[in-house]
């Protein structure tokens, strides 16, 4: 049966490489949705504040992470921090750490601690090459200075900004693969078409994420909507075709990571300044589906693509083999097609914190497990 006329599916658990928890009342608020949104299995963001920059704090927010929602299983990660040295990637592969995120300095939530410099980091990388961990990269450099001389916008280097941070940052890539070519690198959460080609351009060392929210959003829908509002940020309808292409022709290179970065309902809309993130947990194998049925509807991929395997690899069989871990589980999900109506608001009593998911009060695809 075609995959636009499907009304209902069984899929394995998901796996979601990219996830941001948070701590304290966000995490007791976020952390049982996973499996509401047909994941068993997901890689934790560590831009806490303060950051994940030590073995110890890992795995005490591993604890703290299990202790809320027992039946999922979290990979770990380490803040690329200047207090990262040799040893610590090694007793971090010991202890069973996953990888390493990079964040380059103040692009992003949480992100004040981030690089500036990645030769300075080259011993570390060294290391995570040797112990096989993987480098997770927030791939954007940081912005122009509103204050910057006149002079810099027209000289041999254009002035970032948040449309162009992505691309300008792609020849860092390339150099650290061409560095360190064994180093497992992700390019996380790609929302354009050169990210695309850069990665692809790479060796197999080399994958990309690619979100729920950037197969449907595009430059006009979070400039009138702080809900839609992320980094890096949606672009063009081309580069969101280009993103729902490479998930039906991915050959495994490119796999989901949801990058759900809940923020409390304030932040997005009642302060100075909105933050960035689009909260998708809850519902994110579903709205998976719901993009690649409207890029069928457009016709920007061809039915026939959106194949069972491919559907079951870029939601979990990809990413797990890339990161080399199984589902112990082996558990299912099946999927009903627009029974799930999204919330307007999440809360729960008692915690202080409330968040507004993405595409709230419409409807999506239901997940009961098996």
């Amino acid at each position: 049966m075609a995959f636009t006329t499907l009304q209902e599916m069984e899929l394995p658990a998901a796996f979601d490489a990219h996830v941001h928890l948070r701590d304290g009342d966000m995490a007791q608020l976020v952390a049982p949705t996973i499996r509401q949104g047909g994941v068993n299995q997901v890689y934790v963001m560590p831009n806490l504040v303060p950051p994940i920059t030590t073995v110890e704090q890992c795995l005490e927010y591993r604890a703290r992470l299990r202790a809320i929602e027992p039946s999922v299983d979290y990979l770990m990660s380490l803040y690329l921090h200047e207090s990262l040295t040799p040893d610590t990637i090694r007793a971090a592969r010991k202890a069973g750490v996953t990888g390493v995120k990079s964040y380059p300095a103040g692009v992003t939530t949480n992100s004040s601690s981030g690089v500036l410099d990645y030769a300075l980091f080259y011993p570390i990388f060294a290391a995570m090459e040797e112990e096989d961990m993987v480098l997770n990269l927030h791939g954007e450099v940081p912005s122009t200075p509103s204050s910057a001389p006149l002079s810099s916008s027209s000289s041999s280097q254009p002035a970032i900004t948040i449309l162009n941070a992505e691309p300008a940052f792609l020849p860092t890539l390339t150099d650290l693969h061409a560095r360190f070519p064994r180093l497992r690198i992700i390019l996380e959460h790609c929302s354009t078409g050169a990210a695309i080609a850069a990665v692809r351009a790479c060796g197999p060392s080399v994958a990309g994420t690619i979100t729920a929210h950037h197969l449907s959003l595009v430059i006009d829908d979070w400039a009138g909507d702080p809900f839609c509002f992320c980094k890096p940020v949606a672009k063009t309808p081309e580069d969101r075709d280009a993103l729902l292409r490479a998930v039906v022709h991915s050959s495994g290179r490119f796999f989901l990571g949801t990058d759900s970065a809940p923020h409390d309902s304030g932040k997005k809309r009642g302060e100075d300044k909105i933050a960035a993130g689009v909260f998708t947990q809850p519902y994110a194998v579903g709205l998976v589906l719901d993009a690649l049925e409207t890029g069928v509807e457009r016709g920007v991929v061809a039915e026939a693509d959106v194949k069972k395997e491919v559907l079951e690899g870029f939601l979990g069989g990809w990413g797990r083999k890339f990161y080399g871990v199984e589902d112990t589980r082996g558990e299912k999900i099946l999927l009903r097609k627009g029974e799930e109506e999204i919330v307007g608001l999440l809360s729960k009593a008692g915690l202080g914190v409330e968040v507004v998911p993405f595409r709230r009060r419409e409807r999506t695809w239901k997940v009961t497990w098996k």
